[in-house]
């Protein structure tokens, strides 16, 4: 798996490097130190994964990021930040980025890398936790405008909450292939591409 690390902090920078190189299928193969540098080494190396911080100088994560995925919407991003902000959350889910992370949790950044590359979208769990405030009222009428039932906004709730499919399928006592079928039909239903613009949905609604 080829990974990509920008931050402007050099010691960040190689800090997530060797924790990234305890991996023997992680190869980091370029660091960065600002968005220039993730839009040009995203371009040169074409990783799997991208992980980048969000506040830097000359152009943010942000800016790269919404570069990058406007030319290669499949790009896998995950911005790294000290900031548990809810704009910055809802500005990461604009982008289409697969995951928001704290640079604290140095615990969780090698399981979401792995979560992201494997197709899930990945937020830390301190930022699950703000989901609340930055849903502060559900508006159903736009659900029901499109169709959806009961059982289908409540798997749209789980995926926001970056559940996997398997997750999910536990926890409302369905079938993994039951599961896949509900969001397949939800994302045809909102005219949506995938969880991610899911879950940007889910936040927006």
């Amino acid at each position: 798996m080829k990974v990509i690390v920008v931050d402007d902090d050099a010691i960040v920078a190689t800090s997530m490097n060797t924790i990234l190189s305890t991996d023997p299928e992680i190869d980091v193969v370029a660091i960065g130190y600002d968005g220039t540098d993730a839009v040009r080494l995203y371009e040169e190396y074409k990783p799997d994964i991208l992980l980048t911080d969000i506040q830097m100088q000359t152009m943010s994560g942000l800016e790269a990021a919404t570069q990058i995925i406007a030319k290669y919407p499949d790009a896998k991003i995950i911005l790294l930040t000290t900031f548990m902000d809810d704009e910055y959350v809802r500005q990461a889910l604009d982008t289409g980025a697969k995951g928001y992370i704290l640079k604290q949790d140095f615990a969780g950044v090698l399981p979401a890398i792995r979560a992201v590359f494997s197709g899930q979208s990945v937020f830390g769990s301190k930022i699950i936790d703000r989901i609340p405030s930055l849903i502060s009222q559900k508006d159903m009428s736009v659900y029901e405008q499109h169709g959806i039932t009961d059982k289908e906004y409540e798997i749209i709730e789980l995926v926001a909450e970056g559940l996997s499919n398997k997750e999910i399928a536990a926890k409302l006592y369905l079938s993994e292939g039951t599961v896949r079928n509900y969001i397949s039909l939800v994302l045809e239903k909102l005219e949506l591409r995938d969880r991610t613009q899911l879950a940007v949905f889910f936040y927006k609604h």
